[in-house]
């Protein structure tokens, strides 16, 4: 199996200013991320304008970072080996921003995710745990007053969020797919 890279964030940030689409790369990744989590796959054409719920946000040029960010992320999600990845700040960026970039991801899923899966989508416990537990994050502030155990915390909110978004593209997705071809 080969590897499914992400585009670049700050790749994802330039194009997204370029286009002057009115929200940052990890909010737009969290809204594809919720909007295929949820049940829906536009197409690679098609997915900007149903994901930010906007008629004519722009082109997507094929091999553009957004086209990137929409087919490594439909890849990363559908993957038998749970690569699928939180587009986020790099490491290097100040763990305010990135913390801030986590609750606007989560922002973005939880819209995205609504847009596709309705107002009764076909959850788990556990997936409705996680949503509840998403739409806490996304309204919360985040502080920082321990670096190391700052950086440590964020890792593993990082790692819950991602799980999370397995868990509910798993139930809203791959389960009724399954269900389908077993019928």
């Amino acid at each position: 199996m080969t590897a499914i890279d992400m585009p670049e964030y700050v790749d994802v940030a330039e194009q997204i200013a370029q286009m002057r689409l009115g929200m940052d790369a990890a909010e737009l990744h969290g809204s594809l991320c919720g909007y295929l989590s949820g049940g829906e796959s536009p197409g690679r054409r098609d997915w900007l304008p149903k994901v930010m719920a906007e008629p004519d946000p722009g082109v997507v040029e094929r091999d553009s970072p957004l086209d990137r960010l929409f087919v490594s992320t439909e890849a990363l999600l559908e993957s038998p080996d749970f690569a699928f990845e939180v587009l986020l700040p790099p490491e290097q960026a100040p763990i305010g921003e990135r913390g801030d970039a986590l609750l606007g991801w989560c922002r973005g899923f939880l819209g995205g995710f609504g847009l596709s899966a309705g107002n009764n989508p076909p959850l788990s416990e556990d997936s409705a745990d996680a949503l509840r537990d998403l739409a806490r994050m996304a309204s919360s502030e985040l502080s920082y007053e321990d670096p190391e155990g700052d950086e440590e915390s964020l890792a593993e909110i990082v790692e819950f969020v991602r799980v999370a978004a397995l868990l509910l593209h798993g139930d809203c997705v791959l389960g009724p797919r399954h269900r389908k071809s077993l019928n």
